[in-house]
């Protein structure tokens, strides 16, 4: 890894830490079509795994990297369904915990309006994610991943925003890489003093850190509002991090390395399904490419051409694709569009 030196003898390519929650999708298959329409008008649905981090670890996984998680689900079926997904998909789930007091797992219906207009409704009251507690992070577990992924929802209640920061300081402390994925979700937050408050304790010590411009305006809004993405990347870069990803949707993203340099990418046309779930395949082929040791540029490229492939899709984790399929796609995307239809 061309930025962070990690101990290659460890079990784990990456261990990540977050939410879990069950997507309820517009059904679209040879079966049954539900075209786009307001969500009241929606009479069938499909069910997948969802939430950013599950998403990711299902994506790396499919990648060939071998990922744990750290988290909590529901006791009742829900949460036997995302266990034994992440088991039937070689995630490791031995410090995935059970809710112990009826909280429930997060449910989200989606809305597919147009190629460009989605929403999401979420039920999220008392959500089992958010019970994970110190008493679930265990050190011997941290020690052996090569990198630490902690979603940002995490910090937004307790007891998980007490558990992601001892995650942190033990990755600190045994010298685990981490990721902040910053991952905002209005719905969780009660003010936004909370989110900078929060976020900024975990990006002031992450090694990477990777979020929308928005985003980052939420972790810099007590420290120095309205930053440039080039003053966000040296102020972070001053204090621990080496990479940092800052995304403009479809403007496209740009990486700024420790080195000085910065790398920028735009997105792969495509006709799109929904407008979210392509984060979570930019982060799982971007992760891909760095645990390869490839240039910024290839796994900004990569990232980009795998979240353009979810966007299209009808969901975030069963679709998936592994690197070949993304390769393909980038090549059938070039022939169509021009060999530098994605850079910046």
């Amino acid at each position: 890894m061309k930025y962070l030196e990690v101990d290659e003898n460890r079990e784990f390519d990456l261990i990540l830490l977050g939410r879990v929650t069950i997507d309820f999708n517009p059904a679209y298959s040879d079966l049954v079509k539900e075209e786009f329409k307001p969500l009241k008008e929606v009479h069938y649905f499909e069910k997948y795994v969802g939430g950013s981090p599950a998403n990711i670890a299902c994506g790396v996984t499919r990648h060939g990297l071998k990922a744990g998680f750290l988290g909590t689900v529901s006791d009742d079926q829900f949460g036997d369904f995302v266990v034994d997904y992440f088991n039937e998909k070689g995630i490791d789930t031995s410090h995935i915990t059970r809710a112990k007091h009826g909280e429930k797992i997060g449910l989200t219906f989606t809305e597919m309006l147009s190629p460009s207009e989605s929403s999401i409704l979420m039920y999220r009251n008392m959500a089992a994610d958010l019970q994970l507690s110190v008493d679930d992070i265990d050190e011997e577990y941290i020690k052996k991943a090569k990198m630490l992924l902690i979603s940002g929802t995490s910090l937004s209640e307790s007891p998980s925003r007490e558990a992601a920061i001892k995650a942190l300081m033990l990755a600190k402390k045994n010298d685990t890489k981490v990721l902040f994925d910053v991952d905002y979700r209005a719905y969780n937050w009660k003010n936004p003093d909370e989110i900078s408050i929060y976020y900024s304790i975990v990006a002031k010590e992450a090694d990477i850190i990777m979020g929308s411009r928005e985003e980052f305006d939420l972790v810099e809004r007590l420290i120095q509002p309205g930053m440039t993405d080039e003053e966000s990347a040296a102020y972070w870069m001053s204090r621990n991090a080496k990479i940092v990803v800052i995304k403009h949707g479809m403007q496209g993203s740009t990486a700024y390395t420790i080195d000085g340099q910065n790398f920028s990418i735009k997105p792969f046309p495509v006709k799109a399904r929904k407008g979210f779930g392509g984060g979570d395949g930019y982060g799982s082929a971007f992760l891909y490419g760095l645990f390869s040791g490839w240039e910024i540029s290839d796994c900004l490229e990569f990232g980009s051409a795998e979240a353009s492939m979810l966007v299209r899709s009808n969901n975030c984790s069963v679709d998936l694709p592994g690197p070949d399929e993304v390769r393909e796609f980038i090549r059938q995307t070039k022939a169509e569009y021009g060999e530098m239809v994605a850079k910046a």
